[in-house]
């Protein structure tokens, strides 16, 4: 969450720059203009940062984007099927109702991400991708994810919108699966406004990927172009030279942003100790991006005031409970009226019971200790 709180002066001469160098805004083409190709020297640095090993990375318009366009390198289409879990951000679904593909809800397990057990149970000859969300920072259990993917031969799209930097297994997700994603939007962990990015294992998905983005032009080297040749039926997703250039001065902010949000992070998790109040689990071995701290209490009226006490101090509440209809399918009727099968009301009946409790930099760590005292108070 901290991207947007660090902005500073850097960010603006960033942008300001772009005047200096020929007022180019636009990703492609007026080589004889421009004196960077912000864009692609932002995807290059989080390909080195984050997964070197993957094939492309993509910088697309938003998270959301990002999504659709992995789903349309695999040629998803109506009547398939994509499997995501019923605790999410509505993005993730309606990127695949876009592609005219049926969409397919888990339950959630401890980590309150993609169940690997219910995952495996609901695949089907029609599935053809699998979508895990790695809500609030944890991740979900890749592990077994990937190898129920690779099993049964389904390409498994790794949605790390909210989860840029947290790991599993010593590697960040987003480079753990055949697609991994981020969003770079107001309220993530790097911020350049709107904007995401799609990382791609096989040279062929991330060919089509940038080919379906930009209108499906091939960008052959040896044409202009204007007299360029198209591979497929696109659209346009591209991200613009602002948010390229905006992006790479939060890359270098990100080692501190994160080191600052596990410092606030673990004053909740060594603080809190409320006999009634249970943490989310952290599959061992993995570890969250800190940011989101994520508590379940059954009990309603201390859950009530614990929520009052966090409106009260200025921190407030993300997502669980204050947009909880906007991260829960059970909530999500226009999409489908029966939307709200066991997998969806078993995963409604967990969520909330759940406050999510956000970490900002801008936060004092003492403030965080505070918050804990008084939680620990309640009745």
């Amino acid at each position: 969450m901290p991207g947007f709180e660090v902005i500073d002066e850097k960010e603006k001469k960033a942008i300001s720059r772009i005047f200096d160098e020929g007022k180019v805004f636009f990703a492609h083409g007026f080589d004889k203009k421009r004196k960077h190709y912000h864009v692609r020297e932002f995807e290059q640095k989080l390909k080195n940062i984050f997964s070197p090993k993957m094939a492309d990375v993509l910088c697309v318009s938003s998270g959301t984007a990002a999504i659709k366009v992995a789903l349309k390198a695999l040629g998803i289409g109506r009547g398939d099927e994509v499997i995501t879990q019923s605790f999410n951000f509505i993005a993730t679904v309606e990127a695949i109702v876009d592609t005219g593909a049926n969409v397919v809800f888990t339950d959630i397990d401890d980590t309150l991400n993609m169940c690997p057990k219910n995952l495996e149970s609901l695949i089907s000859k029609k599935t053809k991708a699998i979508i895990p969300v790695h809500m609030l920072g944890v991740p979900a259990d890749m592990i077994l994810i990937n190898r129920i993917g690779k099993r049964n031969k389904i390409p498994i799209v790794e949605d790390a919108c909210e989860a840029i930097g947290a790991k599993v297994a010593g590697k960040y997700v987003g480079g753990l699966s055949e697609f991994g994603v981020f969003s770079f939007d107001f309220g993530k962990m790097i911020t350049t406004g709107e904007g995401g990015a799609l990382f791609s294992k096989k040279k062929s998905d991330g060919k089509n990927a940038r080919m379906y983005h930009d209108h499906g032009h091939k960008n052959i080297p040896s044409l202009p172009r204007g007299l360029d040749h198209a591979g497929l039926i696109g659209f346009n997703y591209r991200m613009t030279e602002i948010s390229g250039a905006f992006g790479k001065v939060q890359l270098k902010k990100f080692p501190s942003i994160l080191r600052d949000s596990k410092k606030r992070y673990h004053a909740l998790e060594k603080f809190i100790n409320h006999k009634e109040i249970q943490f989310r689990h952290v599959t061992p071995g993995s570890e969250p991006n800190y940011d989101t701290f994520v508590i379940s209490i059954e009990n309603k009226k201390l859950r009530n005031q614990v929520i009052s006490l966090l409106n009260k101090a200025g921190f407030g509440t993300k997502n669980l409970p204050d947009a909880f209809n906007w991260h829960c399918a059970y909530f999500w009727e226009h999409i489908d009226k029966n939307i709200r099968n066991k997998e969806v009301k078993s995963c409604y009946d967990r969520l909330r019971k759940c406050v999510a409790i956000p970490i900002l930099v801008s936060r004092s760590i003492k403030d965080y200790k505070n918050i804990a005292s008084d939680i620990n108070e309640c009745p």
